[in-house]
């Protein structure tokens, strides 16, 4: 419906131009511009059309000595050439066009002809050349104050660093995109900053804030009849909904991208369409289906010689191989990949290539291959941020430290895989996408039947414009055959809102019962240390160390049922937790717990699992290796109806930890319990916060974490 409407209205703009074109017989200026119009008119639909009526202008312009009409003309086959992949023929129209633009002086022209030349430096991998080109349209743009020249600059160039790598600068130069195209009150470039933001929040991991950017692009894009719009953010949720491997969504909105792209007959996006149908089809071991898509991507790739594309190509067959296992083609491809990657210096193909090499050469027992390739990919994936990369590669080097012997290197990469595997696919970013999914499905439902009735209202009063007297009753019928179509839709529509929001709370109580993957890390890391003593045949440190372990799982899973727990029960585990920690510690740690007068540990009732996880933080990164004493102290207090724990520690300060490590990475658990005390704030309906600070601003070394925990009191009968 929405596709079809789009068409029609592009047809009939069509047929307005055609109509004014066949009444002007004049050969003039005014025939040039009419033609050159309907050139960009076919470009949607017919590329044969559109590039006939741009040569026609171009000619009749010539004829007329009318440069500016023969400029534009030539950006039209610019344009054209470019979206049937003949980039030469492309650059080369542009030049014709420039050196003409450059004689006129026009601040237009020169502006179309340098952003058409950065567009092709982007589509040959050449990213930088491209942001130059930008960089000259920004420049001259400020000088003439052309605001909404600027914005669309930001943005290419922002595209261009994302392609590069660059996130920060990327994300930097699209808010200053956003910024000036939201006073502008422009819309469609508004869209266009969003979708490349929810890209650069796609390739970090953080999906939810992906979809949330891609479902508001495509609300406004159908509310708007934008056919190619709607194909660029289908495009863009189906790759969200493929990294959540949700399989089914991702091959519908693959599949109304594809439609459209087909129709319109852009090649290059097909392609890539076409790629991740196929890498869908390989996740689902249907291999024949992903063979089929892939190879068709690479031959059109190959056609308009696309680079970018054709190493998405490469990588995807060489995943596909990877699950025949088929190890030689897989390196082949991957290789091939690594190679155009690095030659367009696509950072984020070539961090994919090194992880698949290194997985292929570790099924072939070559690890010291593997290695140096799981090196270069975690680099590049450490370095972009790009958090399904880190936790792939973070697996596969655990796999080839242990074939290599070396066990203590291959416990620490499995410990960093779970603890990055955890924050991607925990419970609130689950409960998120369920509940935006939700949302959007109802807002669409309700949009499309606002849209509805607007149009039938519209069809309403101009038939009752034209009808005469005599045919009122024939109108009235028709009014009530729109109506019951209109509550039909709307009863439609109700069910539909009703079986998604029955849906999303199944999945939340579903992710309920999955409580226990919010419990911190600390069992994992237990067992390590007990898979450590046995190794090192201790055994009778390991039992001792293997009963206290046991007495605090029993405790960790009782209190992980519930939703609040008794204080004195929270307070037990974290004794327990301790004595652990000391067991296995070579400096044994100063432990204290002090709870205030006021406060009855037997009743007050309080969430689990809030506390201990910042005494773990704090001893797994708050001292120095050589640090011999180290103070960790828990102090309960309540006072103004708020109970408060602080964590302290003498260790090295948060300010130290921040400047040896990646200062832009939140800790984990500090990024989970902020979230989980949010959500107990409102549940509870009292204050809940996390605030963590170093101790030097009082003049004492180490790190202070303030908690404020929302509770509940069992009445004293």
């Amino acid at each position: 419906m929405l596709i079809t409407s789009t068409v029609r209205a592009q047809d009939i703009k069509i047929d307005s131009l055609q109509k004014e074109l066949a009444f002007h017989t004049k050969k003039d200026t005014a025939k040039v511009n009419l033609l050159i119009e309907l050139s960009k008119s076919y470009s949607t639909s017919d590329i044969n059309r559109s590039n006939e009526k741009a040569q026609e202008a171009y000619d009749l312009a010539k004829e007329l000595n009318y440069k500016k009409g023969a400029a534009n003309s030539l950006l039209r086959l610019s344009n054209n050439a470019l979206k049937n992949g003949e980039r030469d023929n492309a650059e080369n129209y542009t030049l014709k066009a420039f050196e003409i633009c450059k004689e006129l002086k026009d601040p237009d022209c020169i502006y179309a002809s340098y952003t058409s030349l950065g567009k092709i430096a982007y589509l040959n991998g050449k990213f930088d050349k491209a942001a130059d080109f930008y960089n000259t349209v920004l420049e001259l743009s400020i000088k003439n104050g052309d605001s909404l020249v600027q914005a669309n600059m930001y943005n290419q160039i922002g595209t261009s660093r994302y392609r590069k790598g660059n996130f920060d600068e990327a994300i930097d130069l699209f808010k200053k995109a956003a910024d000036i195209s939201e006073q502008l009150g422009e819309e469609k470039l508004n869209l266009d900053i969003l979708n490349n933001i929810g890209a650069i929040c796609l390739n970090q991991g953080r999906y939810t804030e992906a979809l949330t950017y891609f479902n508001k692009c495509l609300s406004i894009h159908i509310a708007n009849d934008e056919k190619e719009d709607i194909a660029v953010s289908s495009y863009n949720i189906s790759a969200v909904y493929y990294e959540l491997k949700q399989y089914d969504k991702t091959l519908d909105y693959l599949d109304i991208a594809l439609n459209i792209y087909r129709e319109l007959d852009d090649k290059k996006q097909i392609s890539r369409t076409l790629i991740n149908k196929g890498a869908v089809y390989a996740d689902l071991k249907d291999f024949e289906n992903a063979l089929l898509y892939m190879t068709k991507s690479i031959n059109l790739s190959k056609e308009i010689n696309d680079k970018t594309e054709l190493s998405g190509g490469y990588f995807q067959l060489g995943d596909l191989y990877f699950l025949m296992d088929q190890p030689k083609n897989a390196l082949k491809h991957y290789k091939a990949c690594l190679e155009i990657s690095e030659s367009i210096e696509d950072k984020i193909y070539s961090c994919h290539a090194h992880i698949g090499l290194a997985k292929t050469y570790v099924s072939l027992k070559d690890y010291s291959n593997a290695l140096i390739h799981a090196e270069n990919g975690k680099k590049i994936a450490n370095e972009l941020e790009l958090l399904p990369q880190q936790i792939l590669v973070y697996k596969t080097m655990a796999t080839i430290y242990k074939a290599k012997g070396n066990y203590k290197k291959a416990l620490e990469s499995h410990q960093q895989f779970k603890l990055l595997n955890d924050s991607l696919f925990n419970k609130e970013n689950i409960e998120k996408i369920a509940q935006l999914e939700y949302e959007y499905k109802y807002k669409q439902a309700l949009d499309s039947a606002s849209i509805r009735e607007l149009k039938l209202t519209k069809t309403v009063m101009s038939t009752s414009q034209d009808l005469a007297k005599t045919k009122q009753n024939y109108l009235w019928a028709v009014i009530g055959i729109l109506v019951i179509s209109i509550l039909s839709g709307s009863l439609v529509f109700y069910q539909k809102y009703k079986n998604v929001k029955v849906k999303n709370q199944n999945i939340i109580t579903e992710q309920r019962l999955l409580r226990s993957q919010m419990t911190p890390h600390f069992i994992f890391n237990s067992l390590s240390v007990l898979q450590g003593m046995i190794l090192n045949k201790e055994e009778k440190k390991s039992i001792t160390y293997l009963s206290k372990f046991s007495k605090l799982l029993r405790l960790v899973l009782e209190n992980s049922r519930d939703k609040i727990v008794p204080l004195i029960q929270e307070l037990d585990a974290i004794d327990n937790y301790m004595i652990l920690q000391n067991m296995d510690a070579n400096s044994p740690y100063d432990y204290s717990l002090v709870v205030d007068e006021n406060i009855n540990i037997n009743l007050f009732l309080v969430p689990p699992m809030l506390i201990q996880p910042f005494i773990e933080n704090a001893i797994e990164h708050a001292f120095s290796t050589n640090q011999e004493h180290r103070e960790i102290e828990v102090h309960l207090s309540f006072k103004d109806k708020k109970l408060s724990c602080a964590i302290t520690d003498n260790g090295i300060g948060i300010d130290a930890i921040s400047n040896k490590t990646n200062t832009k990475k939140k800790s984990l658990a500090t990024t989970i319990t902020s979230e989980r005390l949010n959500l107990l704030a409102k549940d509870f309906n009292m204050p809940g916060s996390v605030f963590v600070e170093d101790r030097k601003k009082y003049n004492e070394q180490g790190t202070k974490v303030t908690l404020i925990i929302p509770y509940k009191i069992i009445k004293n009968s």
